[in-house]
């Protein structure tokens, strides 16, 4: 038992035992949307929708959300932060020095998403809350003297003519770490800047032998890889043999069960999994206790929510929000309900949909889920099948089969001929699948668990179809279309475009 560990690890414990965070939640989120429109109250943005005057309403938060529209993506850019890359005091004080290039799974991947020092604050903050709850999980005083490694993207930013400095959320964060970080963080900022994927996985791997790994943070499908890699390279049994230590799984970016069952077989010890919402606009929830992915919502943090129902009173048969969607606040929320989430940011993010689906799992403490994105809503004939669902079909035939599948992706087609509409499914496993039989266990699950996917089976959905691939064919496909390494994302539900192409870059 180390006394570095033990001194540590008994820090942690008094600073939690002095943290007073038991302000009422919705009193929380009503001092962060003040203290949001003080600090850009005049700014072109603060000036054009009167946050002035705003400040002075009793009713506040109903006030906010009847007076500033809620904005996607690309009217955000075109009319606000297409300025800021140019000019100071558009939607927050000052000119950012970062804009994160979204490594998400939805839209073009040249989307720039401002990163202000607020922001970066606000990301410390959260992940210090995290740290807080720490001694609730009892993990070994050797954990607390370990390293932590983080897959992140590259932290060789690029300079945009404009002066600022561009690169994905996670490079960004490394970037700006301070040089005492290098004590503990892993690979380290002179790795981390390698900017193929490839010669930065390859240096990781020739170096574990010399970390003591405690902790590792990163996207699952890469984080697998990555571990895989090592075990092959160095012949262990295990990633245990190597790091001894390795107590500890920050997943985040994508659902983590169905890589489970592969984690399980390269580890000697169970690893505790924590999950975490960290996104490009934001850090926004992390798992605090133990037994449970479950993740609480950062509330004091710089950020403000919304939510808005993810049925008919919020989005339409596609997912898309109405004109005039029904806007909940936190204290409004109900437990398994799924909404679409709207934030409001330090960063000069204004009712802000970031596309993500979350539902509540608890409202005592406040923890949340994500359940999928919008645009991972499959409903071109009715199905109604939520990437929740289909994860959970996934992880059930695939065990019923005794195989393991990690990825995914399902798109809704047209039969050229006949006219009628089937789903084309890829899978992705290092098994042997029978494809047939993956197909009949897939769909009799998906109409089992699903009465809306039954009905459209029975009607406007006559068939599904169904590829299973390799995962070497699914990397070269990732590196064909230059979404390889690090903070990765790719989309489950792919338009009809993209999935024939998908399927032509197969054959």
């Amino acid at each position: 038992m180390g006394l570095l560990g033990s001194i540590v690890k008994t820090g942690i414990e008094l600073n939690q035992k002095f943290s007073f965070e038991n302000e009422a939640p919705q009193k929380q989120q009503e001092t962060q949307l003040r203290a949001l429109l003080e600090k850009a109250k005049d700014t072109s943005f603060g000036k054009y929708y009167g946050f002035s005057e705003l400040l002075q309403s009793d009713d506040l938060t109903n006030v906010y959300k009847n007076t500033i529209p809620i904005f996607d993506y690309h009217q955000m850019h075109d009319q606000w932060w297409k300025q800021q890359l140019k000019f100071e005091d558009i939607t927050w004080p000052g000119k950012p020095n970062f804009f994160a290039l979204s490594s998400g799974t939805t839209g073009k991947s040249s989307k720039r998403i401002p990163i202000t020092s607020d922001f970066l604050q606000s990301m410390k903050d959260v992940g210090a809350s995290q740290v807080k709850s720490l001694p609730d999980f009892n993990f070994p005083e050797e954990l607390f003297e370990s390293e932590i490694l983080m897959l992140s993207s590259s932290a060789n930013l690029s300079k945009h003519e404009n002066g600022h400095l561009e690169g994905e959320i996670s490079g960004i964060n490394v970037s700006n770490f301070p040089d005492w970080y290098e004590t503990f963080y892993r690979p380290g900022k002179e790795i981390a800047a390698i900017s193929n994927w490839d010669e930065r996985l390859k240096k990781i791997v020739e170096e574990a032998p010399d970390w003591n790994i405690g902790a590792i943070a990163g996207i699952p499908s890469w984080v697998l890889l990555m571990l895989k890699e090592i075990i092959d390279y160095h012949q262990l049994d295990t990633i245990h043999d190597i790091w001894p230590n390795l107590t500890v799984y920050a997943s985040g970016g994508v659902a983590f069960e169905t890589y489970r069952s592969d984690f399980n077989a390269i580890t000697k010890k169970p690893l505790v999994i924590l999950d975490t919402y960290l996104a490009s606009e934001g850090f926004f929830a992390f798992t605090a206790r133990p037994n449970t992915m479950n993740m609480q919502l950062a509330l004091h943090h710089g950020y403000y929510y919304e939510f808005v129902p993810f049925d008919d009173r919020g989005v339409d048969e596609h997912g898309n929000l109405l004109d005039k969607p029904c806007s909940l606040s936190i204290d409004q929320v109900a437990l398994d309900q799924e909404y679409v989430l709207i934030v409001s940011t330090c960063a000069g993010a204004w009712r802000y949909q970031i596309g993500d689906v979350i539902k509540f799992t608890s409202l005592n403490p406040l923890e949340i889920k994500i359940t999928g994105r919008t645009k991972f809503f499959l409903n071109t004939v009715g199905s109604q099948l939520s990437e929740e669902k289909m994860d959970k079909a996934m992880i059930h035939v695939a065990e019923n089969l005794n195989i393991t599948v990690n990825e995914y992706m399902v798109a809704a087609m047209k039969d050229s001929d006949t006219e009628e509409y089937y789903h084309q499914w890829v899978i992705v496993s290092e098994s042997y699948v029978d494809d047939a039989a993956f197909k009949q266990e897939l769909d009799k699950n998906l109409k089992a668990a699903n009465k809306n996917y039954k009905v459209a089976r029975n009607k406007a959905l006559k068939d599904i179809k169904l590829l299973s691939i390799s995962k070497s064919s699914y990397y070269d496909f990732l590196e064909k279309m230059k979404k390889k390494g690090g903070q990765i994302k790719t989309p489950k539900v792919m338009t009809e475009n993209k999935m024939r192409k998908l399927l032509n870059l197969i054959s």
